[in-house]
């Protein structure tokens, strides 16, 4: 009897400790940056959520959610994130933190006023470039700025590459190429095979870069811990996750700026 009643208080309490853990789904940069590494743990001391992370691109990310396979999703792509609400797919949005896209390559490119010049100057020298191609919210970025600047990448040749992989993998085969390739600045700032790369673009409006949080529609799937999933936002949102954002540096350079509000 008594072995039954120390399987069945295990149970339960295996129960309970299952319901504390909860799935977010997370971008690729957001996890080469660093910071997740940075912020798990902090959040499981003060909420006592164990977050699971699903780390893939943007797209991804929210087709998992809209599949009800996670609880919320962290991703950095507005025009997908708008499309993912008005289908009912998640609950609202929450802006927490931003950084910028840079563009990395082997040198300069002369002159150039706006990332829109520098990317007519890429395609025009037929440079070294490679894509990202995950439908990562970083590759839905630079597919917008070769739209800005009236090109199509379907008609590149192959100087033009994608491969498909996450931002450290795009990162790695331009360093191993000398070729160019559009970052954020926090998986830039945090990646070691530098190479011969550098930054030879920044600051252009255009390479604005917010993240967002998203919960999941709970009527998507009875697993998902909706009640979790806010609770994370709480944190995310807070004073502490504020300290810990805008703290976040590499050799003195900031990573993200947190800019949640109340």
């Amino acid at each position: 009897m008594t072995h039954c009643f120390s399987v069945i208080f295990a149970m339960i309490i295996g129960t309970v400790a299952a319901a504390e853990d909860m799935r977010l789904a997370v971008t690729t940069s957001f996890d080469n940056s660093g910071l997740a590494d940075i912020l798990i743990p902090e959040i499981k001391a003060d909420t006592g959520l164990d977050v699971q992370l699903l780390v893939v691109g943007t797209g991804q990310a929210l087709r998992l959610g809209a599949a009800g396979d996670v609880d919320a999703v962290l991703v950095h792509s507005r025009s997908a994130e708008d499309a993912f609400l008005a289908k009912g797919h998640g609950t609202h949005r929450r802006e927490i933190m931003y950084n910028d896209f840079v563009l990395v390559g082997p040198s300069g490119l002369g002159v150039v006023a706006t990332i829109t010049d520098a990317m007519s100057a890429l395609a025009m020298i037929k440079a070294p470039f490679i894509s990202r191609g995950d439908d990562s919210g970083t590759h839905k970025a630079e597919l917008r700025l070769w739209k800005a600047a009236n090109l199509d990448t379907d008609e590149f040749g192959n100087w033009y590459r994608s491969v498909g992989a996450g931002m450290g993998a795009a990162l790695n085969t331009a360093s191993a190429m000398d070729a160019y390739v559009i970052s954020d600045r926090a998986s830039w700032l945090n990646f070691g095979n530098k190479g011969n790369l550098g930054i030879v673009f920044s600051g252009d409006p255009a390479l604005f870069n917010q993240y967002a949080y998203l919960p999941a529609n709970p009527e998507k799937g009875e697993n998902i811990l909706h009640s979790s999933a806010l609770q994370l936002e709480v944190w995310l949102t807070s004073d502490r996750a504020k300290a810990l954002i805008n703290g976040y540096q590499i050799d003195g350079q900031p990573l993200f700026v947190f800019n949640a509000t109340p």
